[in-house]
């Protein structure tokens, strides 16, 4: 009898210390945060559970199963609350509805994978790319629920390859011949592969990005239905989210897209999508608060965690910024950007933290862009503790000019519409502001081009302190537009071109900069009228220093 006492106190302990661990765990998300941060609520479910089994689903691949599905997930919401089981094996199916107080577990070995059929996935009304818009429903969808999962460690397929054009550019010869022997059609110059005519008909209707602005009525839309790709995952106006565990992989858009929705928890994912694939975002996180995003893995054909808050005067009209984010431990492989803010952020974001990162051959490694026209306020964010190596564009990079081209860019764009423009516009609502961006201890190596800082002439950036890193790139450092831009010791190597350049910028103190040119000693070039109380490193010589003739005299010390 003593003995058993003495087994269950032991076993009561045990677990009490691995309930305190996992809550220690939990609590060192909220440590070191540089804003005040609410602590995330929490999904809970209760022990009831189903297996789509149950409801008559047939494993294989051959068979949908969007009844059985439908039926598990509505049975266990009529019975308050708990988990959909999808057991090992290959289950497909058309799109599936979440609902409040439902976790959709997957088992090991679990796979769902979702029809090619066009037909399963009708048109509805949407948030895509920052506009309300029509596109075909998204495989897995959830609007205004409450407390629901997606867990496991299963993987769950859109089928995206299926759905998406593909330029010729972005595969290898032998690539694009089999992508042809699938069928499809080309567009007139033989550089884009479509998978269906009504796919070429909708992308030759559109003037920018995804929607097909020359097209207005419901059967006009149906007629390109084919080129209106969902998202894979919609999460719209829900609260307590939990993705956990799963593998996330070739969506048709973008791959996991929360929008307008509260207390998020995305952890210990896989998200992947091809390197070529058109619009294949990892997370696009908009107009969400309160979100924890940590643990996870990225290898995806565009940005990997992307924070957005609408576009236009369609997000402005929303108004509903990304606030109170926290943002750590996350690896990024194949990625146009690492960590990204904009290009649609109408809406604002504010508070964000983002540490504790690694980013392995990404094209940007945190990447902030937006435009004239596009209004909101970015301000009061954190970023640190974050490795990059064999970053082929900028380690840090600001673009106020993005028009929607790729970081390293493709055949068919061009770099000329989203160069600097040299006109004096006023400041309205449509004017976006990018301010209070602090960086702390940055790392990259074998990199291309360390900073470069893009503000606009009629608003530049402000307050942007980057202190505590190094770098070690081919290009250095560019400053232009901008007001308040501080480094503390930073240390740059560069093997080409100007160590730094500073056009039009003011209150710029990069005394902490230490810089080192691998074949030349390390120039500073500093030019423009507006150029103001600019600090230079003592470390180097006047004769370095390069002062255009429109600088003003003790413009710089």
């Amino acid at each position: 009898m003593k003995k058993t006492i003495k087994l269950l106190a032991l076993s009561l302990a045990t677990l009490f210390s691995a309930n305190s661990f996992a809550q220690l765990q939990t609590a060192d998300l909220y440590k070191n945060i540089e804003f005040k941060m609410p602590t995330v609520a929490e999904t809970s479910f209760p022990a009831t559970s189903v297996s789509i089994k149950d409801f008559g689903a047939v494993a294989g691949g051959n068979v949908k199963n969007t009844e059985a599905f439908k039926k598990a997930i509505t049975s266990i919401n009529q019975k308050g609350g708990g988990k959909v089981v999808v057991p090992r094996g290959i289950w497909m199916t058309g799109p599936i509805v979440l609902q409040s107080n439902v976790n959709l577990h997957l088992e090991d070995g679990a796979m769902i994978l979702f029809s090619k059929d066009f037909n399963d996935y009708p048109l509805v009304d949407v948030s895509f790319e920052g506009l309300n818009t029509t596109r075909t429903q998204s495989p897995i969808s959830a609007k205004r629920a409450t407390n629901i999962a997606i867990t496991g460690n299963g993987v769950i397929d859109g089928s995206g390859d299926a759905w998406r054009y593909v330029k010729k550019g972005k595969m290898t010869d032998g690539q694009w011949k089999e992508l042809l022997s699938k069928g499809g059609v080309l567009s007139d110059d033989k550089k884009i592969w479509f998978p269906t005519e009504s796919s070429k008909k909708g992308f030759t209707s559109t003037g920018n990005f995804n929607v097909p602005e020359k097209m207005t009525s419901r059967a006009e839309l149906e007629k390109v239905k084919d080129f209106l790709r969902p998202v894979m995952v919609s999460i719209v106006e829900c609260d307590k989210v939990l993705l956990d565990g799963p593998t996330f992989q070739n969506s048709p858009a973008w791959n996991l897209h929360p929008l307008m929705s509260t207390n998020l928890i995305l952890r210990n994912l896989n998200v992947r999508n091809p390197w070529y694939s058109q619009n294949g975002d990892g997370l696009d996180l908009e107009s969400c608060k309160n979100v924890l995003i940590y643990n996870n893995t990225f290898d995806v054909g565009d940005d990997a965690i992307c924070i957005k808050s609408g576009k236009d005067k369609d997000g402005r009209d929303r108004g509903v910024p990304t606030e109170n984010v926290i943002i750590k431990n996350n690896t990024v492989y194949h990625a146009h950007g690492g960590i990204v803010i904009g290009s649609e952020m109408s809406g604002g974001v504010k508070n964000l933290h983002a540490s504790d990162c690694t980013f392995i051959g990404t094209d940007i490694g945190l990447r902030f862009k937006t435009t004239r026209g596009r209004g909101g306020v970015v301000e009061n964010i954190w970023m640190s503790n974050i490795d990059m190596i064999n970053i082929p564009a900028q380690v840090i990079g600001f673009n106020m000019f993005y028009e929607g081209n790729s970081p390293i860019i493709e055949e068919d764009q061009s770099a000329d519409n989203e160069k600097r423009v040299e006109k004096q516009i006023p400041v309205t609502a449509e004017t976006p502001i990018f301010r209070n961006v602090f960086f702390k201890n940055i790392n990259a190596s074998n990199s291309y081009e360390a900073l470069s800082l893009n503000g606009l002439s009629e608003m530049n950036l402000k307050n942007i302190v980057i202190e505590d890193s190094n770098f070690e790139t081919k290009k250095a450092l560019t400053i232009v537009d901008a007001d308040g831009i501080t480094l503390k010791n930073v240390k740059l190597k560069y093997s080409e071109g100007t160590g730094a350049t500073i056009y039009n910028s003011k209150n710029v103190d990069i005394s902490g900069l230490t810089l080192e040119s691998a074949n030349n000693k390390p120039t500073i070039k500093v030019v423009g009228n507006k150029t103001a109380n600019v600090k230079l490193p003592k470390t180097v010589a006047k004769e370095q220093i390069t002062l255009s003739k429109e600088v003003a005299k003790n413009a710089v010390k």
